[in-house]
């Protein structure tokens, strides 16, 4: 990968499959601005480890992405401490059951507002930025943007939104700035009990490779279109071990 040196932004980072693409790109020498909303202590041992683990700088910001704010300054604040800006990984997402009966417009608001609304004013700061550098964006989409799960309605229309929001951005940014998306399918199970769609292993039955992916799948997805896709843009990577053919 030619990462050496670049800067990242990514949302949602100190978690996860946030903290793994984290990991991926200090390994390739990456500096990095991670964002985090609730998870200062988590956010700041991951910023240690990074740094002592790689010759990389990391810098932190926390805030909630439903704030209208939030994006420009996530912006100012990368170009402020690092002076460039590379790629911008719209990875931060709200998943929350909410049935239709129960919806109200306060958490379809909130759900896109975080989904939806954040990634795109992040690209749209962003933007002069990934230009001057012949950067990119990366967002983590979902394969319920294609397969909407019920009782997450909300949530399901946001990823397919997002969707077609980095085609719509592929057009609006090319060709100085590729736009691209990764759709992870089980590759890390949900914080809850019980999966929304059944229990684990008949899930899995219902995947081609019948197996789960690890959130390394999706962090080398994520590496690959910021890095070493030069001719790809406008596309939605799914990474799922076959549950799309299902």
């Amino acid at each position: 990968m030619k990462a050496n040196g670049k800067v990242v932004l990514i949302t949602g980072a100190a978690r996860r499959v946030g903290a793994c693409i984290a990991r991926r790109l200090a390994a390739a020498g990456c500096d990095l601005l991670l964002h985090y909303r609730h998870s200062a202590a988590a956010a700041e041992a991951l910023a240690a480890e990074l740094q002592g683990a790689h010759p990389i700088r990391v810098h932190l910001l926390g805030g909630d992405l439903a704030d209208p704010g939030l994006p420009a300054r996530l912006i100012h604040e990368t170009i402020g401490h690092f002076g460039r800006l590379d790629g911008l990984v719209n990875n931060a997402s709200l998943y929350a059951p909410t049935p239709l009966g129960e919806l109200d417009i306060a958490a379809w608001e909130r759900i896109q507002a975080v989904n939806l609304r954040a990634p795109l004013f992040l690209a749209r700061a962003a933007t002069p930025h990934l230009r001057h550098s012949r950067g990119a964006i990366v967002n983590m989409g979902d394969i319920y943007a294609e397969r909407p799960l019920a009782g997450y309605l909300p949530y399901s229309v946001s990823k397919a939104g997002l969707i077609a929001l980095t085609r719509a951005l592929a057009k609006e940014l090319g060709p100085e700035v590729r736009v691209n998306a990764v759709s992870p399918g089980v590759a890390l199970w949900a914080e809850s009990e019980r999966p929304a769609e059944g229990d684990r292993q008949s899930i899995l039955q219902r995947t081609a490779l019948k197996r789960e992916g690890s959130p390394e799948d999706i962090a080398g997805a994520v590496a690959y279109l910021l890095f070493d896709a030069p001719y790809v843009t406008g596309h939605n990577l799914v990474v799922d071990g076959g549950r799309m053919v299902y």
